[in-house]
């Protein structure tokens, strides 16, 4: 019943270092030593975040300027889809982040919505009803004056490398001991808890609890205590990816945003950090050989004849069985993956971390809350596949097997099946979710935008009407754009932070 007096996180990269600096702020008296393998490199399939990662500096006291220079961040503030079904009104639709604004137009939205599928032809484009969407499309910077009323939330693209680097600094100056070691075995109790792990230069590092970091190798979790591996490869298709970065095409004026863009056998990611635009192709080598993966990525970004360099990575989604077994947590990769679409990676390790620490308080430091921690950790990795998957499941592409399979394959969750059958019978999803929070992770808005980007609605019926359009009836598009001029423009916005950081130096 007394706190732990050594933690050792086995693992480094951006969900080792997060994890450090969370444990740190909040259990200060605590030893906490983090092992990481030098020549192990961040994996860095995503450099994009929800706006979770906003909340995890908040938490820390860790200002913009003092980072977002460092780790060559820009704000984002939406994603935009592009290619993904062609029966949609327009080639792409955007998902912007919501914010407290939204409240006086999201009303709006979801009454055209409703409209929509009752056959009336209203506009129903998320990003004209949703303040992010506008400042996206107005090169603006999600960052509101003093005098601004409303909250604004928002998520980063940042150089995953360079993070991990500063979130190291932090920690070791909380006092967090960091080891240059690989950790090649661990030690058991005769109670089956781990005592230690072993490097290998022949050190033997104990602790009372071990954080397992390792990414996919799952050394300690899956390795050491043998926890079993669920995955979702019946669920999601795509099990590689191929990454290309590029010099910005402006500079001084990177977007507001991250791209998505369907191509033969998934999806193509564009995220514009300060000094380089971080490019990458997820998709499935069931369908589609590495080589042609990075063929149609350089087609894709205008480099056939160029010589840069591509990287090539594979991975599996799914999840272990329990996140949280004896004294062992697992966290990031080593814990589970789902895919970069959507950004959740870093958003689902904050959230566990968080719910770790209050319920390993709870249950005394002890094991006893880790059911129900494993309970809510699988749901929430679940509900969060299940959004993932309806991205692939309502495409309307038809122009190869990747796409048209995605469609037809039937392997859905019983809450995801839930959540189609209420839109298309016209039902209200923001009250069935307020009913039932545990059917889906993500809100009404959320889903909104992903089923009216995609078009799922009926043909328009014969007897239009004039008086059920809440876009133009509750003057929203002037609206945001009255509100939007408060804003700064992005580039403005990163020039003040790079100013206040060399002020500071």
């Amino acid at each position: 019943m007394t706190p732990p007096r050594r933690i050792v996180i086995a693992g480094g990269g951006t969900a080792g270092w997060m994890t450090a600096n969370l444990l740190a702020h909040r259990w200060p008296l605590m030893s906490i030593e983090l092992l990481e393998a030098p020549e192990i490199p961040t994996i860095g399939v995503g450099e994009g975040s929800t706006p979770s990662l906003k909340r995890f500096f908040e938490v820390l006291g860790i200002a913009e300027a003092e980072w977002m220079p460092r780790c060559h961040a820009t704000y984002k503030a939406n994603i935009r889809f592009v290619g993904w079904s062609p029966d949609a009104p327009a080639d792409a639709y955007s998902h912007p982040f919501t914010t407290q604004l939204d409240l006086h137009t999201i009303d709006a939205f979801f009454a055209n919505c409703r409209n929509r599928r009752g056959g009336y032809d209203v506009p129903t484009d998320p990003g004209t009803f949703l303040l992010n969407g506008a400042l996206a499309d107005a090169g603006k910077a999600p960052l509101a004056p003093p005098s601004f009323p409303f909250k604004i939330d928002y998520g980063y693209h940042f150089d995953a490398a360079l993070l991990g680097m500063f979130l190291r600094e932090r920690a070791v100056a909380r006092g967090v001991v960091h080891r240059p070691a690989k950790i090649v075995s661990a030690v058991r109790h005769e109670n089956g808890d781990i005592a230690a792990v072993c490097t290998e230069r022949g050190d033997v590092v104990p602790g009372d609890l071990f954080v397992d970091c390792t990414g996919f190798a799952g050394l300690l979790l899956q390795g050491a205590l043998g926890v079993g591996f669920r995955s979702f490869a019946d669920n999601l298709f795509n099990d590689a990816a191929v990454v290309i970065p590029t010099m910005p095409t402006e500079p001084a004026a990177p977007p507001v945003e991250t791209r998505a863009t369907a191509l033969s056998s998934g999806w193509a990611w564009s995220i514009p950090l300060q000094s380089r635009v971080g490019n990458g192709y997820v998709y499935a080598r069931g369908y589609l050989s590495d080589d042609a993966a990075e063929v149609e990525l350089r087609g894709h970004l205008g480099l056939l004849d160029s010589d840069v360099a591509a990287r090539h990575l594979r991975f599996r989604t799914g999840q272990v069985a329990q996140h949280w077994h004896r004294n062992v947590l697992a966290v990031g990769l080593a814990q589970g993956f789902i895919e970069p679409l959507e950004a959740t990676a870093l958003h689902l390790v904050l959230n566990t971390v968080e719910k770790f620490m209050r319920q390993y308080e709870e249950g005394g430091f002890t094991p006893a809350k880790a059911g129900a921690f494993n309970d809510t950790i699988r749901a929430m990795f679940e509900r969060v596949r299940d959004y993932i998957v309806a991205h692939y499941k309502l495409n309307t592409r038809t122009d190869t097997a990747y796409w048209i399979d995605n469609r037809a394959h039937d392997c859905l969750s019983l809450p995801l099946r839930r959540i189609l059958d209420l839109w298309y019978r016209h039902g209200d999803l923001a009250a069935e979710f307020a009913a039932d929070p545990d059917l889906t992770y993500f809100s009404a808005e959320s889903w909104h935008c992903l089923l009216a980007g995609y078009g799922t609605f009926p043909p328009p019926r014969a007897d239009q009407r004039d008086d059920v359009d809440f876009h133009r009836a509750n003057g929203v598009e002037a609206f945001l754009h009255g509100c939007s001029m408060n804003f700064p423009s992005h580039a403005d916005a990163l020039a003040r932070h790079t100013a206040t950081a060399s002020a500071g130096a």
